[in-house]
């Protein structure tokens, strides 16, 4: 990577993408450019001096004059805001997708809570009590990351979703969830144990205008309106699938690089990722009435955006069969955390009886997600975990 010198006469730096190079060598004359993108990540247009001394010419001259970073060929590390062409003039705000991380239980709304994964323990290390202690005020936070936790299969998910105060395993009498003392645990898997990753987290990404100088009621204009939205994932770590269901949606195109490319445009009902309603009743219209971020933080839908809001996406990771079955990814890609040190990377205490002796094997990532209209790029980082010996 290198920066470009911007200080004299302006230069185009092109280059093709993978796609393009591998159509290019095939030699056929059948490669053709029809499409590019623009984009100006760089630049900071906070720099337009329009109170410069020297007058007018010299207004947009640090602009100008931004050194830019050279075009990149891997699609990984590629533009993150592209830049679009518009008609009319009269735009002020551009929408902007944003992670809705809230801890709401099940509901019409969201299946699952869809904040970053934290983890209640005692601050003394101890083994959490049982019943209504869980609860006391006496916990403090084991475990709090800034991140999702995919867990590859049934066993590393109960392990890390329930409590346990001695050494005979895992009993569901003590489910981790009780009093809301866990978050962001994702089930990557296909449970086959009735509520055994029923209560699974999801992610959820909202859509629209980042600003409180235009009413939510106002809504978003047509053109301007999320209808579908593009996910990658690195295919040999997990799939996409919905957020009510193990159902994974289809891939539309797998690079060089293993990123996989899924077109989501299903919008409605249960079983879409766009807009669902799990439980098959009609959310609240966020927007009507101007409702402000305070009014509806205490309505079953919280909103990121105290402008108009846009579609919603709703998705869970569901990893890969290679992460489920074999640490070998792990070790290649990957990283181990031991269950009874202190500051395991799961939070459990170091006298659980269930995990002494065994590894937390952990592969972190990221999943993006691109607004199909506007190109706007969201990353997300996860972490696939795999409880074994």
């Amino acid at each position: 990577m290198a920066f470009l010198d911007n200080s004299g006469d302006i230069i185009l730096d092109a280059v093709l993408t993978d796609t393009g190079r591998l159509r290019m060598a095939q030699g056929d004359g059948s490669f053709k450019i029809s499409k590019f993108a623009l984009g100006d990540d760089e630049i900071n247009y906070a720099l337009y001096d329009k109170d410069h001394l020297s007058g007018s010419a010299y207004y947009d001259l640090q602009v100008l004059q931004t050194p830019v970073l050279e075009a990149f060929t891997n699609n990984t590390s590629n533009i993150k805001t592209k830049l679009v062409t518009m008609a009319r003039t009269n735009v002020m705000y551009m929408p902007v997708l944003k992670l809705n991380n809230n801890n709401i239980a099940v509901s019409t709304i969201q299946k699952g809570n869809s904040k970053y994964f934290s983890r209640a323990g005692n601050s003394d290390n101890s083994a959490l009590p049982t019943g209504a202690n869980l609860s006391s005020g006496t916990n403090a936070a084991a475990v709090s990351k800034g991140k999702f936790y995919i867990a590859v299969d049934e066993d590393t998910y109960r392990a890390f979703n329930q409590y346990r105060t001695d050494d005979d395993g895992i009993t569901d009498s003590q489910p981790f969830d009780v009093g809301n003392l866990t978050t962001g645990l994702i089930a990557g898997f296909s449970s086959t144990t009735a509520g055994h990753g029923a209560d699974s987290a999801i992610i959820r990404v909202d859509h629209g205008l980042d600003t409180s100088e235009v009413a939510p009621a106002v809504g978003l204009d047509s053109d301007l309106l999320e209808s579908a939205f593009i996910v990658e994932l690195d295919y040999r770590l997990g799939r996409v699938k919905l957020a009510a269901s193990d159902s994974v949606a289809p891939v539309n195109f797998i690079d060089d690089d293993n990123q996989a490319t899924y077109y989501l445009t299903s919008v409605g009902g249960a079983g879409s990722f766009i807009n669902p309603k799990p439980n098959g009743a009609i959310p609240k219209n966020t927007n009507a009435g101007g409702l402000s971020l305070t009014e509806l933080s205490t309505q079953q839908n919280p909103q990121v955006f105290a402008g108009p809001r846009g579609n919603t996406l709703h998705f869970r990771i569901h990893a890969s069969q290679e992460l489920r079955q074999s640490t070998y990814l792990y070790n290649q890609m990957g990283a181990t955390s031991d269950c009874d040190t202190a500051g395991n990377i799961g939070g459990f205490a170091t006298d659980d009886g269930l995990v002494d002796g065994k590894k937390i094997y952990y592969i972190d990532s990221t999943v993006r997600v691109i607004g199909a209209n506007t190109g706007y790029r969201l990353d997300i980082p996860i972490r696939f975990i795999k409880l074994a010996l």
